[in-house]
């Protein structure tokens, strides 16, 4: 399930550009990264890929509360809704259609 989401959060959820930020995170990571040491750099890495993770795992929960919200919502107001009777009914209309009623 959780695969089935994250597909959906890739192909659904745009990360904004933010042109300006991204500029401004890169010039402040390249200063900051030529002023440490070998140790600072590595640190700052690290520090830099879990940042990545946990803003990646945290879009991907919102998404899915956003999915769950929009279920719970379609489910109360549509609580009657059948794909079977929906197609059934369609048959219906065409049928009465080809037969002129």
């Amino acid at each position: 399930m959780k695969d089935h989401m994250m597909a959906l959060h890739q192909r659904f959820c745009k990360e904004p550009e933010c042109r300006v930020v991204r500029k401004d995170l890169e010039a402040v990571h390249q200063d900051l990264y030529q002023a440490l040491d070998r140790r600072g750099q590595e640190q700052m890495l690290k520090l830099a890929d879990l940042g990545n993770e946990l803003r990646d795992e945290t879009s991907l929960e919102s998404f899915l509360s956003g999915f769950k919200l929009a279920l719970g919502i379609a489910a109360e107001l549509a609580p009657s809704y059948s794909f079977d009777n929906d197609e059934e009914e369609r048959a219906c209309e065409a049928l009465r259609q080809r037969r002129g009623e």
